[in-house]
């Protein structure tokens, strides 16, 4: 018998072996460590004469009895979830189907990066959204809620948990400024309302593209033993409005129009109604989502989760106004308009190069000088008058090409690092901390997006001794450039 060096020597993993060679008679001829999930559980491929299986090591035996019952339960309702093959006695190790390794979030990693998916990548993700409602409806059918884990329902606890989480791990992280009882007020009418949508639906709670396994050109779904009763509006939020998706504006409306299709055999509810339910979930979902990025990155300096921060703002940016919730919307206003990721800046010179559009507002100086400068690119050439470009960037080579052959915008750029290079050199000087250079036009997708790059780039070069934010605050894009010297 082989055993890859990672799990030869694992006493749980000869367990589950033992597990596996009780259940299938014959000893495995070799397995193979899977890469760790976030949670406490470890995985592991068995391969023999009949194929591969997954071997699950828990230390919760109620989240593996969660895991264990839920499968069970929606394998009878007839949904793609991996069969659970075989449990130990104690419930600690199971063998469950092997669906492969293609996870949808790596299918579609190439349009996560650049913001443009293919139609490959659109069907899977239609495929899935229409999946959606029928592990909510009928996977809730005759389930027995007390099995689920931690809890068995979305209840006001629940609520409370996740407000916290954003109000200690990303405010307080942030070093924001806000009076707590005007916070709390509004917190407790967002719960009310939360409260008040029916939830006797099986709520995944964590439904997002890792979770989903592409299996034959299909859809299947795993790692829903976190799962309780709850409003159904939660799982469409989450995966739809996901930070660091970047769905285009089309692909959301489509995938939710999809959702609503697949729903009306379940459901019939007028289109303002779900709407402002769904807009409610998304407010909830962001405002969690923000208070586990602040804990990951702002506490644990963990640089994926502090990378995220942006497109969670940028998600913020588009909720606003919220007229029902007046204070909650006037902090969320002050953060989507600053880069709260910065808010440990190291001492010395930060310039922060912002790209931007004008039709939603200048970037607030994060510093509260209220210095730095302003450019209008808006009287260049603009590249999104043509069909080729308007699914491009100013950080595309076509879009890139077009604008140099042009040649309008480069004199443009040369007289802002004109302005801007004496004051860098001069704010050096005299040991200050803050400068901010933006750069607006009409969609804040091109010639700003252009005219950021390469000033971003140009001072890092000429200015070794500065750190350099650059931020493209309409497309969720945030990169720093650390000191040299």
């Amino acid at each position: 018998m082989y055993f890859c060096s990672s799990t030869e020597n694992s006493g749980p993993v000869k367990q589950l072996t033992a597990l596996y060679t009780s259940h299938f008679g014959t000893e495995p001829l070799r397995t193979e460590a899977l890469p760790a999930s976030g949670s406490n559980r470890r995985y592991v491929r068995f391969f023999g004469p009949e194929g591969t299986v997954i071997g699950a090591i828990g230390t919760d035996r109620d989240e593996n009895r969660a895991f264990i019952t839920l499968s069970r339960h929606f394998r009878a309702q007839g949904l793609p979830v991996p069969e659970v093959i075989a449990c130990s006695d104690d419930e600690l190790r199971y063998l469950q189907e092997d669906l492969g390794g293609i996870a949808l979030f790596d299918v579609l990693k190439s349009g996560r990066e650049s913001g443009d998916y293919t139609p490959e990548q659109r069907d899977l993700l239609l495929k899935t959204i229409r999946l959606l409602p029928r592990i909510q409806f009928e996977g809730a059918k005759g389930l027995d809620w007390s099995v689920c884990f931690p809890q068995r329902e979305f209840d006001g606890r629940m609520i409370d948990f996740d407000l916290n989480y954003f109000k200690y791990d990303f405010l307080k992280l942030t070093r924001t400024e806000f009076n707590e009882i005007r916070l709390q007020d509004d917190f407790d009418r967002l719960k009310a309302d939360l409260l008040r949508v029916p939830s006797e639906t099986f709520l995944y709670r964590d439904f997002q593209a890792r979770n989903v396994m592409i299996r034959g050109g299909e859809p299947w779904l795993i790692d829903y033993q976190g799962g309780r009763k709850g409003p159904f509006y939660y799982d469409l939020a989450s995966f739809v409005f996901q930070a660091r998706a970047r769905y285009p504006e089309d692909l959301r409306n489509e995938l939710i129009a999809a959702y609503r299709e697949a729903l009306a055999p379940y459901a019939a509810i007028p289109e303002a109604e779900f709407h402002s339910r769904l807009r409610l979930f998304v407010l909830f979902r962001t405002l969690q989502v923000l208070g586990a990025y602040g804990y990951r990155g702002l506490f644990e300096r963990k640089a994926h989760f502090l990378e995220s921060i942006p497109f969670a703002l940028q998600g913020v940016r588009e909720l606003l106004p919220l007229p029902e919730y007046p204070y909650l919307s006037e902090i969320l206003k002050r953060l989507s308009e600053t880069p709260s990721a910065e808010a440990e800046t190291p001492a010395g010179l930060t310039v922060r190069v912002y790209s931007f559009s004008f039709r939603k507002g200048i970037p607030e100086d994060a510093s509260g000088n209220g210095g730095g400068y302003v450019f209008d690119c808006r009287g260049t050439h603009n590249p999104g008058k043509y069909d080729q470009y308007k699914q491009l960037t100013g950080r595309d080579e076509p879009v890139i090409r077009f604008l140099e052959e042009d040649g309008e915008i480069l004199p443009f750029l040369e007289h802002a690092k004109a302005l801007v290079v004496p004051h860098v050199r001069r704010y050096l000087e005299r040991g200050f901390t803050s400068l901010q250079v933006s750069f607006g036009c009409t969609g804040g997708q091109h010639r700003s997006v252009f005219c950021a790059e390469r000033m971003a780039h140009f001072l890092h070069d000429q200015f070794p001794a500065a750190r350099i934010v650059l931020i493209h605050r309409e497309r969720g894009i945030q990169e720093t450039y650390e000191p040299t010297l």
